[in-house]
């Protein structure tokens, strides 16, 4: 594929690519794909993440953050360990963060305050947040409005809302990150993507996780993301080509901050 594309969200990291990463990145480039952008866990995944950051510094980028499945008693902490990255390491983005009320809210009240915190490391870094917000779009809405600064952008990492979500994230000036779920036969997302202009989305494929049709259920890799951008081609009935120019734009736009981390 000619057509270069950027992968927005994906763990490459992962223990699951132990046995083949490298064949997996090139399989990656073989796609068309020219970079993977890698969120952030928690304070065990920086050292894998970072190493391929530098040994890939301009293919792998690294974003810093506590998601919000990770954020425990000890998100203090963990808060301070991201914060110490940023003094010392450059970084694309904060993330993921965010709110997740779909495994566990024994912790919602620090889910809010380690969010809360990394918008304001977002504001002082210069950078964008990458949104992890599972059956929590309208709390992480609420605050992200309590920030009140139209300079915090970002993207809806996994978006998977109905009009209404889709209206509050272009109002907030937001991308959504488009991924597997919108081949899934019952998704619901091929009901939205046809009314969201193209310039408001940035395709991603949370690898391992939520791999596309026909690989649904099977690890996933970023490789496959041609297949979610042709899906979105065929549901606004428009060419896989215009899909992978305009949401690789969208995606420069929010990292031409970024300076490629060096040996």
């Amino acid at each position: 594929m000619k057509t270069q594309v950027i992968e927005t969200h994906a763990h490459i990291y992962d223990d699951t690519f132990a046995d083949d990463r490298e064949l997996m990145l090139s399989r990656a480039k073989e796609a068309g794909v020219s970079e993977i952008w890698m969120p952030n866990c928690n304070s065990e995944t920086i050292e894998s993440m970072m190493l391929l950051a530098r040994n890939h510094p301009t293919f792998c980028l690294p974003m810093i953050g506590l998601h919000p499945c990770y954020v425990k008693e000890d998100f203090e902490k963990e808060l301070q360990i991201v914060e110490e990255n940023l003094n010392k390491n450059k970084f694309l983005a904060i993330g993921e963060i965010g709110m997740d009320f779909y495994w566990d809210k024994t912790y919602v009240p620090q889910q809010k305050e380690a969010f809360l915190y990394q918008c304001q490391l977002a504001k002082k870094h210069n950078l964008w947040i990458d949104i992890h917000s599972r059956d929590a779009f309208w709390e992480t809405v609420d605050l992200i409005e309590l920030n009140g600064d139209s300079n915090l952008k970002g993207i809806f990492h996994c978006f998977s809302g109905g009009a209404d979500e889709v209206k509050k994230a272009i109002e907030l000036g937001f991308l959504m990150g488009i991924g597997g779920v919108v081949t899934f036969k019952n998704g619901g997302l091929d009901k939205i993507i046809p009314a969201i202009d193209l310039n408001h989305i940035v395709l991603e494929t949370d690898a391992p996780y939520l791999a596309p049709v026909p690989y649904r259920g099977k690890r996933n890799e970023t490789s496959y993301l041609p297949l979610i951008a042709q899906k979105i081609a065929d549901l606004k009935e428009i060419s896989i080509e215009e899909v992978l120019r305009i949401t690789t734009e969208n995606a420069q736009k929010l990292s031409k901050n970024y300076l490629s981390i060096s040996e």
